[in-house]
């Protein structure tokens, strides 16, 4: 058995963005064949001691090293007593993997989170166990409410839940910002890593963006330059086609991405330029696919055709080892994590050189 991987969408804080240029294309002909990938530079095979009746694993990786992976079903039913969940990780990006101590390994569902500092574990119907150490220890939280080392993990401002509003982690809680954004509805919250410096010389992290699509199709977006304080309202580009969901991303500049209804269409691309969103073209672009902004006015794309980019107003391909199957997104450290079922891919290095190696797991 080998591995599966999957991506999970939380809010983390921004990742430096890469240095990047330009994309040499592979094809820029979207209706010919797509370019054969190239190989992976390094394949990093592990034979774990896990019997061959577990599921393939849930697999995390926070940076290029510290990954983890949790074995928590056999044959498709949750984790028994004749079936306990296996924990395992690694902190040389795959080469190696140690086994912990999972600290609740009978439970009715079993559910891994994952981000720099912090392990989240949800072990329902007892709660959470995290662990600020590698997993060297866990501390218990009881009930479904996010444990605060998690929540703490999300970055200073959050989207709370239960309310739809903007939220400031306290250090122990979320509470609602007093000045909230003047737009309908919510969808994400992002916060830029940029420094800015009012008339009066107060100096502020940021900007804070939120953005919000409607159920009558139209879209939102409210930036703020002083922490929450205040918020103007920007206007946001009609796009092709319809949006159902508008996602805020920060990777060293600020992007939007729409994602349709059907949430497998080409989503609509915003760059914040200033203080305006511009529609980001993607000439060639498939019919469906998947964009993860990377910075310096480059997104990669994961489509049918394998990967590729939208940069300077157009689609190529890239001959990246990537299929349809994988979940792509961008770790904090600028490490591109893509996983499927088969084989995690981790991408170090910049855009212009990156270097791919495939992580895969096997069982007894």
């Amino acid at each position: 058995m080998i591995v599966s991987g999957c991506s999970i969408g939380d809010v983390r804080r921004t990742p430096p963005a890469p240095t990047s240029s330009a994309p040499t294309p592979a094809s820029t002909d979207p209706s010919g064949p797509p370019p054969s990938p190239a190989p992976v530079a390094e394949t990093r095979r592990t034979r774990l001691a896990v019997p061959e009746r577990y599921d393939p694993p849930f697999v995390e990786f926070v940076d290029a090293e510290q990954g983890y992976a949790l074995f928590g079903a056999c044959d498709g039913r949750p984790p028994g007593p004749d079936c306990r969940a296996l924990l395992w990780s690694t902190r040389d990006g795959g080469r190696t993997w140690q086994r912990l101590r999972h600290p609740k390994p009978v439970a009715d569902n079993q559910q891994m989170y994952a981000a720099p500092g912090v392990l989240a574990l949800w072990a329902e119907p007892h709660g959470w166990w995290t662990s600020t150490d590698n997993g060297k220890t866990f501390r218990h939280t009881p009930g479904e409410k996010s444990p605060p080392q998690w929540q703490a993990a999300q970055g200073r401002f959050q989207l709370i839940v239960d309310s739809g509003k903007v939220g400031r982690w306290d250090g122990r809680k979320l509470r609602p910002l007093p000045a909230q954004p003047p737009v309908p509805v919510l969808n994400t919250v992002a916060e830029g890593d940029g420094r800015i410096v009012t008339q009066d010389g107060t100096e502020y992290g940021g900007p804070l963006v939120v953005a919000g699509a409607g159920e009558d199709g139209r879209l939102h977006t409210a930036i703020s330059i002083d922490e929450g304080r205040s918020w103007q309202k920007t206007p946001v580009p009609a796009p092709e086609g319809e949006v159902g969901v508008l996602r805020v991303q920060a990777v060293g500049e600020l992007w939007l991405i729409g994602e349709r209804p059907d949430r497998t269409s080409f989503p609509a691309l915003w760059r914040l330029e200033g203080r305006d969103w511009k529609l980001v073209s993607a000439e060639g672009h498939p019919p469906r696919g998947w964009a993860v902004p990377l910075g310096g006015g480059i997104a990669a794309v994961v489509s049918p055709r394998g990967a590729g980019a939208v940069a300077e107003g157009r689609y190529v391909d890239l001959p990246w080892p990537l299929t349809g199957d994988h979940l792509l997104r961008l770790l904090p450290d600028g490490t591109l994590f893509a996983g499927a079922q088969e084989e995690i891919l981790l991408g170090v290095g910049t855009f212009a050189d990156l270097t791919w190696t495939a992580v895969i797991l096997e069982t007894d």
